[in-house]
């Protein structure tokens, strides 16, 4: 078993960067369009040099054709002293040999050049400009191409060579200069391949090291830092926003852990002394039996409702129902009803201008039936009715839903804390209740692109609300 564990870690594949692969692909494609443009630029520039030089061999046999043909020449005109027939074959690298009448060699060339049977026949040829080619004649080290031309009536014939291996070693010289050319571009694109590859894999690289130092520590409050405005940097920017929401979501889970922990000790306490009290219910008084049942149905109502609100708040952070078309004063409508049924109070629902909205009806429905119920229970002596107002647009796009009550009202140090989580005003601490209703409704009205808001009335009372509105997002507390 160690051994195949061995094997498989041996078998496994090495993780090649980015940066290598960058790097490699960047020098690959240069090194394969260098080669490309190399092998034609010299292809080109060879053919050029012999066509050239060929046309220039042409050229020269064919002006000696013509003179011969023109004038009666004789050897003697082409011997390498300064005479008119050698102003003819003046080219460089172009040599000339004189052949006499029976093909002898009577003016050596430099260096001496061969003479075959062909080229007698035409040194002893009638027709003047008769010729007689080679190609690719050995002469030492050298090539030649050489031409012979008659003189006509047997009076010998001139050999024009021009040689062709110095042209080849300066091709080949070129050829070799362009290998090293070549090679020390794909050298220099793999430097700058890498350098560029560096620069723009490094924020990569900081991403990279991010990602793993979080995966590695579980710290979301990290920051990366990442600038620039093309792919690289809005990937930063995007990543280092995750992990702020990351880090939001979970430090808000942790508070509602803690919190939900802190507020469930309490009724559970108080259960479990009345249960203990249980096991000696023979014992007790017939008043106390009642009053004991009575709490433990209370306590038991009271822990279902905070267990109630808390799955509530826990899905209206990530409540996937589809927003949709929705009118607020439909929806307050349905709430004044319910809450006309359960609690016999009188709910009055004023509705003003266009109150419809792009929202999640279940959200917006749960936070107005909390402002209600909130209302209904602070103000229990029913001095006057619970007013719902639903008005918009409150500012553009927007739609403000109000409750108004005239129970106790809220104290100004209370005014900017009755949203938090589990919080209670000292005179409320007494009735039943979590803290939770009124966070719920901050939650629903952020979630929305509002914020809540809380005033005293006029007259005494309280007015709680929110705003929905400009899409579902985050937003702020607002102050009224």
């Amino acid at each position: 078993m160690r051994r195949l564990g061995r094997a498989l870690v041996r078998r496994r594949p090495r993780l090649v960067s980015l940066r290598t692969t960058f790097v490699l692909s960047f020098a690959a494609v240069t090194a394969a369009v260098t080669v490309v443009v190399g092998i034609l630029s010299y292809n080109a520039a060879a053919r050029l040099v012999r066509v050239d030089e060929q046309s220039v061999f042409t050229q020269v046999v064919s002006d000696v054709q013509d003179e011969v043909k023109q004038d009666r020449m004789v050897p003697q005109d082409f011997f390498s002293s300064s005479r008119p027939g050698h102003d003819l074959v003046r080219p460089v690298r172009t040599d000339v040999q004189v052949l006499g009448a029976r093909g002898e060699v009577v003016d050596h060339g430099s260096p001496a050049l061969p003479v075959t049977d062909a080229d007698r026949a035409a040194a002893m040829a009638r027709g003047a400009g008769t010729t007689a080619e080679h190609k690719d004649v050995r002469v030492g080290d050298d090539l030649f191409r050489i031409a012979t031309v008659a003189l006509g009536d047997g009076r010998g014939a001139v050999q024009v060579a021009q040689e062709f291996s110095d042209t080849e070693d300066l091709l080949q010289a070129l050829q070799q200069r362009t290998l090293a050319l070549m090679a020390a571009v794909v050298v220099a694109a793999g430097l700058f391949g890498w350098w560029l590859a560096r620069r723009i894999t490094r924020r990569l690289v900081i991403l990279t090291s991010a990602a793993e130092g979080v995966a590695r520590t579980r710290q979301l409050g990290i920051q990366v830092p990442v600038t620039g405005l093309d792919e690289v940097g809005r990937l930063g920017r995007a990543f280092d926003r995750m992990l702020g929401r990351l880090a939001q979501s979970e430090e808000d889970q942790r508070r509602l852990v803690q919190d939900a922990g802190h507020e469930l000790r309490t009724p559970l306490t108080s259960l479990r002394t009345n249960i203990s009290l249980l096991r000696r219910i023979d014992e007790l008084p017939p008043d106390t039996r009642d009053e004991l049942v009575a709490d433990l149905g209370q306590e038991a109502r009271e822990l279902t409702d905070l267990v109630n609100e808390l799955v509530d708040l826990a899905a209206g952070q990530s409540d996937m129902e589809p927003p949709q078309r929705v009118d607020l004063a439909d929806i307050a409508e349905d709430v004044a009803g319910l809450a006309r049924r359960r609690s016999g109070r009188e709910i009055l629902l004023r509705a003003a201008g266009d109150t419809t909205t792009d929202g999640r009806p279940g959200m917006l429905q749960r936070a107005v039936s909390n402002l209600v119920e909130n209302a209904a229970k602070f103000d229990r002596g029913g001095r006057g009715p619970i007013e719902i107002s639903v008005t918009g647009p409150a500012r553009p796009g927007t739609v403000r839903v109000e409750v108004l009550d005239r129970g106790p009202g809220i104290a100004e140090g209370d005014l900017i804390r009755i949203f938090d989580r589990f919080y209670r005003a000292a005179d409320a601490r007494s009735l039943p209740g979590s803290g939770l209703g009124l966070s719920i409704v901050r939650e629903v009205a952020m979630a929305h692109g509002g914020a809540p808001f809380a005033f005293r009335r006029a007259g005494g009372g309280a007015v709680i609300g929110f705003t929905v509105g400009g899409g579902l997002a985050g937003g702020g507390t607002e102050r009224a």
